[in-house]
């Protein structure tokens, strides 16, 4: 499986296609509507795109992707808040051009999408209704802004919670090692975060 990771210019998260068969791809966090083009650079279709969460920045390429017939999911606590003005754009002078979210999925639940199995880890604390993706055949964690490079999120905005922010990374210190592709910053692994204390138990 190759992931192509798609720094943000400008205001924005970071951004992810990841491909099996080099044809079609699922969106992570679609940030900016040039996913599109970043795509059409590999010759990519993106069928899917999957959230960790809904604030504005992670979600502003959603419906150019819809446009062009992806589907847009993401945890079923998180749907109003991607798709109202709890995004945080309007705040922040970056409106989110409207979409719609066509499935939501559940904790724990097993996905698969263009030939890549996905399963879903509930994150709370950033926000209500964050997730992590795991990809568990390449020992990959899409970590939203939940965890970064030495950090952990913010959960001072609507429907964060720093004490579900406190358990949802004890959760993540219970899984094996494995590389973190987050929201911002550069990658990392949770085996490193162990030992920088910002997971633990």
């Amino acid at each position: 499986m190759n992931v192509i990771f798609i720094r943000p210019v400008g205001f924005a998260a970071n951004s992810y296609l990841l491909t099996e068969d080099g044809r079609t791809a699922v969106a992570i966090d679609p940030a900016q509507p040039r996913i599109l083009s970043e795509a059409e650079k590999y010759g990519l279709t993106v069928e899917t795109a999957l959230l960790t969460h809904g604030h504005f920045d992670h979600i502003g390429g959603c419906a150019a992707l819809k446009r062009a017939g992806a589907r847009i999911g993401c945890l079923t606590e998180e749907a109003a808040l991607a798709t109202g003005n709890d995004n945080m754009g309007l705040e922040f002078g970056h409106p989110v051009p409207p979409f719609s979210v066509d499935f939501t999925f559940s904790d724990g639940e097993e996905l698969a999408f263009s030939g890549i199995g996905f399963r879903v880890l509930a994150t709370p604390g950033h926000t209500a209704g964050s997730c992590c993706l795991i990809v568990p055949a390449a020992r990959l964690l899409f970590s939203g802004d939940t965890l970064f490079f030495g950090d952990t999120g913010r959960c001072d905005l609507p429907t964060g919670d720093e004490k579900s922010m406190k358990s949802s990374l004890k959760k993540l210190a219970l899984l094996p090692d494995m590389k973190v592709y987050p929201g911002h910053g550069m990658p990392t692994t949770l085996g490193e975060e162990k030992q920088r204390g910002i997971i633990g138990l």
